[in-house]
């Protein structure tokens, strides 16, 4: 069997491995992009029918290509993200093969050995681009004899493919939040599983968020705080992007219950913290005003108050009076979709840099191994690393990098 050379191979096709080649490109880098299914795949099979980008598409692009045909403050449609992606790899000319499953990669003098579905490759380089949802993570809470439906939001579509019933959505990150409230909206009876969360406000002082995240300086933070870094983001922009309200959420219907614990005799039982976790999460929203309040004031902005914003509802009954359990059967929840997140999987790479939970060791996606190259990961430089422009930025840092290496001292 003949064996491909290349310079540089980029395994994966979606955000992280676009930029990547856009950024080696640029720099006259010979590469080449594996992508087992097409490109920006998971943008177009692994979400739901409904769901739109969490941030406005004038922010959830890359510097070199707009959203031409929409609004700057409208939120893409999932479907529209992938074209995206696609119209980024034709106007870049960027080298993708798809159809290219990576089987396994392994370090040798010189390079390393990556072998696919279609053959081997060796290649001097190699970006790791696969993203940080890899691996559906749905605890071993509740067993598959239970007779209660279950699925990760990873396999969520619509409400419709779920049998009749109520449903308990575990996990209230953006995902879980969006999940529940749409399965609501459908008439279903929804009970939500809150964990501990960030909760920042859509708009504030007629500002998206994510403009208020870069004014501040927050997304280019290099490390989380303490007790924070599995901290989801409760963040929405349905229905054209509206702040996560919890309370609302309750008085409109939905069951609000602490964090999922454990399940015995067909009961589902609950921490006693859904109070502490609301809390905390409000202190979060205030915060983040406050601290927009003050930039606002330093800066003398012409960014008009809004008072209105500061003022949190009243604790409903389930904050009050928490539910610390519910029996499925009597509750008539057929079932429970996990919104739990992903775990990585680098299984396929041979080389021990990987600590127990599968991380990888690397220094702003630059690992130990000399040539291996890590990228689209949560906190890879900063905490807009696993965004589509934080990524975008971390491309051209890495392909920087890649071409100074090429460079031989005098």
């Amino acid at each position: 069997m003949s064996v491909e050379k290349v310079d540089t191979l980029v395994i994966g096709a979606g955000q992280a491995g676009v930029a990547m080649s856009e950024h080696l490109g640029r720099r006259g880098l010979s590469h080449l992009v594996v992508e087992k299914n097409r490109i920006a795949e998971s943008w177009r099979t692994a979400r739901w029918d409904s769901l739109v980008a969490n941030g406005p598409a004038w922010h959830d692009r890359f510097p070199s290509l707009n959203f031409d045909d929409l609004d700057p403050d409208a939120f893409a449609h999932h479907d529209r993200v992938a074209q995206y992606f696609e119209d980024c790899v034709a106007q870049n000319k960027s080298p993708v093969r798809c159809g290219v499953t990576v089987t396994s990669l392994t370090p040798q003098p010189g390079g390393f050995r990556v072998e696919t579905s279609q053959g081997v490759i060796e290649a001097k380089n190699v970006v790791a681009a696969t993203g940080p949802f890899q691996k559906p993570i749905i605890p071993p809470v509740v067993p598959a004899s239970s007779g209660i439906h279950q699925l990760h939001s990873h396999g969520y579509k619509t409400p419709g493919q779920l049998p009749e019933g109520g449903v308990l959505v575990v996990g209230a990150g953006s995902s879980g939040v969006q999940i529940a409230d749409e399965l609501r909206r459908a008439g279903r009876k929804v009970w939500l599983s809150v964990g501990p969360h960030d909760r920042p406000p859509r708009r504030y002082r007629g500002k998206d968020f994510v403009w208020w995240l870069g004014a501040l300086g927050i997304w280019d933070t290099t490390t989380p705080a303490p007790g924070t870094e599995h901290v989801t983001i409760a963040v929405s922009g349905a229905h054209g992007g509206q702040t996560v309200d919890f309370r609302r959420l309750a008085g409109a219907g939905m069951g609000l219950v602490g964090m999922t614990a454990r399940f015995e005799n067909g009961v589902m039982h609950f921490a006693a913290d859904l109070a502490k976790n609301v809390a905390m999460g409000d202190a979060n929203y205030l915060g983040l005003l406050q601290q927009a309040d003050a930039h606002v004031a330093k800066h003398g902005l012409d960014l008009p108050p809004e008072p209105g914003a500061h003022l949190i509802g009243a604790d409903p009954g389930c904050l009050t009076d928490p539910v610390l359990a519910l029996d499925l059967a009597k509750e008539g929840i057929t079932t429970i979709l996990w919104a739990t997140g992903y775990a990585l999987d680098f299984s396929w790479i041979k080389a021990d840099i990987f600590d127990e939970r599968g991380r990888p060791q690397h220094k702003n996606g630059v690992s130990p191994v000399p040539g291996l190259y890590f990228l689209g990961l949560p906190w890879l430089s900063r905490r807009g690393s696993s965004f589509i422009w934080g990524v975008w930025h971390d491309a051209d840092s890495l392909a920087g990098h890649i071409a100074a290496a090429r460079v031989t001292p005098a």
